[in-house]
């Protein structure tokens, strides 16, 4: 399998897996499954690690990247072609981050983990065990 990490689940991945259920967490540790994060992950944990606030990312962006390469997770740049297709997709969910890292899942044909159950309503490969 080819998967693509949420921003939730990367750093869960290398922070506090406890946090991801075993089906996924067992998907993710799989060394015969590719494992990639989105450029997107970085930058929104760029943004909101210094804002310093409890719901959010523990780590920053840095250090998820040296934790990146350390479990070799790969990260997958953004490109002309997942941002145009960013215009493709419903507007079913606002997040710009989850819409982008979406885009590149599909024109990559890579299967989104995250915790946001709402991503499923686009139809792509979405492993989820989250909320909506």
């Amino acid at each position: 399998m080819r998967l693509l990490l949420d921003t939730h689940v990367a750093v869960w991945s290398t922070n506090t897996p406890d946090r991801i259920p075993a089906r996924a967490r067992a998907a993710i540790e799989d060394r015969r499954n590719e494992v990639f994060v989105s450029a997107a992950a970085i930058w929104e944990v760029a943004i909101k690690y210094p804002l310093g606030r409890t719901d959010g990312p523990p780590v920053s962006a840095y250090q998820l990247i040296v934790e990146f390469e350390r479990v070799d997770f790969r990260v997958l740049d953004i490109n002309s072609a997942h941002a145009a297709f960013v215009e493709r997709l419903p507007l079913h969910h606002g997040d710009p981050f989850d819409r982008l890292m979406l885009a590149q899942a599909m024109v990559e044909n890579l299967q989104l983990v995250t915790f946001d159950r709402q991503l499923i309503r686009y139809g792509a490969p979405v492993l989820t065990w989250g909320q909506t």
